[in-house]
């Protein structure tokens, strides 16, 4: 194997990993905050099912990031430079405790790249890049309108029960829905980093198309993402699980439950979505069942800014350091 995209390879399971301290707090956020499991259990938990996502979803996902950047503009250089940039991005932003999104880092970061070796706009398939783009804002709005009728529902269902039946109830249920949401991650983040994978191996002519990926892949990248779970990235489980709104345990059920439904129906249709977004999104639909202003909505917009800025600061990471790398092999 070509020793620049071992190195590539090696960089993607990297970024994969802290993918799994980074973005796996959000599955978990939510049961750690409202004291269903202990930190400690909730990260084996989510590690657990972020890797049974393994045998559950197809590739769907990967072939999507995987055609980001058009065969032509993609060469190794122009794959590590976009990983370079993800993980600078993905390590300021843990150190910061903001929950920016991984997945639209690594995009960006593979479109910044693409573009900057290109010379132009036309290096990106933009029938493949859109849809990720339109879930910037329709991924957390699906999860808070799902939270929102979930919450709705289960409330209008339960409000002659007792509550501190109640309680216990959805104790239990919210493992079951933490459970469903770190499926969907696994199944969705992972992916990205696969595609990565497969658009390096495909620009050397190691395999065909997707279904040519070795075994050895997929598995190597739900591995790094539950490793990094395992981890843990407590200074944004804070900021999920408790800043943005307090929790209850039928509240984290109703928001894990509407994350995991709108993770699933994103990775049936081949859309690379924010897990971030998606449970910010329904978190904050929860919040909103009780009264506008128990959302903390200074936060809120703080993660906002964080969001918009991810994909053009990656993208402008990536040109930088396609250029230097480009200076340095030339030279």
């Amino acid at each position: 194997m070509d020793q620049l995209l071992l190195i590539v390879i090696i960089l993607a399971l990297i970024f994969d990993f802290i993918n799994g301290f980074h973005d796996a707090a959000n599955s978990i956020a939510t049961v750690v905050s409202t004291q269903v499991l202990s930190p400690l259990a909730a990260v084996v938990w989510a590690a657990i099912f972020n890797f049974i996502a393994y045998w559950i979803f197809e590739l769907k996902v990967a072939d999507t990031v995987a055609k980001t950047v058009r065969p032509e503009n993609i060469t190794l250089t122009v794959v590590l430079a976009g990983l370079i940039a993800a993980i600078i991005w993905n390590l300021v932003t843990w150190w910061w405790g903001i929950p920016s999104s991984s997945s639209h880092t690594l995009i960006g970061g593979f479109a910044g790249a693409g573009i900057a070796h290109a010379g132009g706009f036309d290096a990106i398939q933009f029938d493949k890049v859109m849809p990720t783009v339109y879930f910037i804002v329709l991924a957390p709005v699906i999860g808070l309108v799902m939270s929102y009728i979930i919450s709705v529902l289960t409330m209008h269902i339960c409000k002659r029960s007792n509550p501190s039946k109640v309680d216990r109830i959805f104790r239990r249920l919210q493992l079951v829905s933490s459970a469903a949401y770190s499926l969907g991650h696994g199944g969705n983040d992972a992916q990205k980093v696969m595609g990565i994978i497969a658009a390096a191996m495909l620009s050397q002519g190691y395999i065909g198309d997707m279904h040519d990926l070795p075994s050895w892949v997929p598995l190597a990248c739900y591995t790094s993402i539950a490793a990094g779970t395992m981890i843990g990235g407590w200074k944004i489980v804070k900021t999920m699980g408790q800043k943005v709104t307090k929790l209850t345990p039928f509240e984290g059920f109703s928001a894990e439950t509407a994350g995991a439904l709108t993770l699933f129906g994103t990775q049936h249709f081949k859309i690379p979505v924010s897990t971030t977004h998606t449970i910010t999104g329904s978190i904050i639909g929860v919040g909103l069942t009780k009264r506008i202003s128990a959302v903390r909505w200074g936060v809120t917009l703080q993660l906002v800014w964080a969001w918009v800025l991810t994909i053009p600061v990656s993208a402008a990471l990536a040109g930088f350091f396609l250029y230097v790398l480009e200076a340095w092999m030339g030279g």
